[in-house]
């Protein structure tokens, strides 16, 4: 088991930047794909990166794709998530998670068992 702690969520206008940050405790953190979802009000949570227990492979939602990078560093039991190009549609409360299942299955939300209390990231047009 892992527990996650989200950091770096705030306000930011369009076209901007922001920098996530995941900070894990407990054991063995590079056993786990680890993985980025949002959820927006009135939406569903969804899936936006994951990364392989390496950091070699990832994976990302078509939306985010070219504009957001998932990165880990083992050494540190930490993962981020680098969001450019900003728009409103990312507005969300970003979680991080924790999956003992492999990137093909990093989509489903289902397949992680541990998840962090989330990080507002609110971006105004």
């Amino acid at each position: 088991q892992v527990q996650l702690v989200e950091s770096g969520g705030g306000l930011v206008q369009a076209g901007g930047s922001l920098r996530l940050s995941c900070a894990a405790s407990g054991r063995a953190f590079s056993r786990y794909t680890m993985g980025w979802f949002r959820q927006a009000p009135g939406k569903e949570r969804e899936f936006v990166a994951a990364i392989a227990w390496n950091g070699v492979s990832t994976s990302y939602a078509d939306s985010v794709k070219g504009r957001f990078t998932i990165s880990r560093d083992n050494g540190k039991n930490t993962m981020a998530l680098q969001m450019n190009i900003l728009n409103p549609e990312d507005t969300a409360v970003y979680y991080c998670a924790a999956s003992l299942y492999g990137l093909d299955y990093s989509s489903s939300a289902q397949k992680y068992m541990n998840w962090g209390q989330g990080t507002q990231v609110t971006v105004s047009s």
